[in-house]
């Protein structure tokens, strides 16, 4: 086996354990609280949410803008949020009461979508760069997904979903990370073009269901102000991860 071979299934494990991992050991934890616990249910709901806007507005949405594409962005975002949308109120017709289980398959639609590119970054560490850089961008990344395997989990157990299954699930969304990493490692990066607009419908379809779903939910779930705060708290864990 050559070192270019031998370097390409290194980098393929690596990619596996940063994102089918992370968003698996991320989706385990959430499947923790129980399912009765309104209070617990509401502050796991919105601390996910607010890693989501987290993730979306400073994460993809930041990757995604450069100067001249901001219609470009903006175009992304609508069609992520309509398409979510459109998918919603298809999904929900047939099922009344499933919208928390189908705002998690949605949250891991959107996921697996934007860890492709992600997948593309760890690629291209390792070819591109040093072997170091590789293994500390596939850690970053892992980090990433944890809360990100919880955001889908979450809505999905609370909405009744067998644990087992919101775990697997969230595990199943990072799979596409190795695909990118594949990409990214023997083709180096998506055109700027495609690549923003794959950002951006990533990050409108989670801020749809964000606000359209994990929100409105939480709060239902329990009138309180700690909710609130378990989102901002979301919010700068996302940041600080991102960062």
């Amino acid at each position: 086996m050559d070192s270019m071979t031998m370097g390409l299934w290194t980098t393929l494990l690596v990619t596996a354990a940063a994102g089918i991992g992370g968003t698996g050991l991320g989706g385990t934890l959430a499947t923790l609280f129980r399912r009765d616990s309104g209070r617990e249910a509401s502050l796991l709901l919105s601390f996910a949410a607010g890693v989501m806007v987290s993730v979306s507005c400073f994460g993809l949405l930041t990757e995604a803008a450069a100067p001249g594409a901001m219609e470009l962005v903006a175009l992304g975002v609508f069609l992520g949020c309509a398409v979510t949308a459109g998918l919603n109120a298809l999904l929900d017709r047939g099922q009344p009461t499933g919208g928390l289980v189908l705002a998690g398959l949605v949250m891991a639609a959107a996921i697996a979508l934007h860890n492709v590119p992600e997948g593309m970054v760890i690629g291209a560490s390792f070819i591109g760069g040093t072997m170091r850089q590789g293994w500390t961008m596939a850690a970053v990344i892992g980090l990433h997904n944890i809360p990100e395997g919880m955001a889908i989990s979450a809505p999905m157990v609370a909405g009744g979903e067998r644990r087992w299954r919101a775990a697997g699930l969230a595990a199943l969304s990072g799979a596409p990370t190795v695909l990118g990493a594949a990409l990214g490692y023997c083709l180096g990066t998506l055109g700027p073009t495609a690549l923003t607009l794959t950002l951006s419908f990533a990050a409108g379809a989670m801020l749809y269901v964000v606000f359209g779903e994990l929100l409105p939910e939480a709060a239902s779930l329990w009138k309180s102000k700690l909710p609130a705060l378990a989102a901002v708290l979301g919010i700068l864990v996302g940041m600080l991860i991102d960062g």
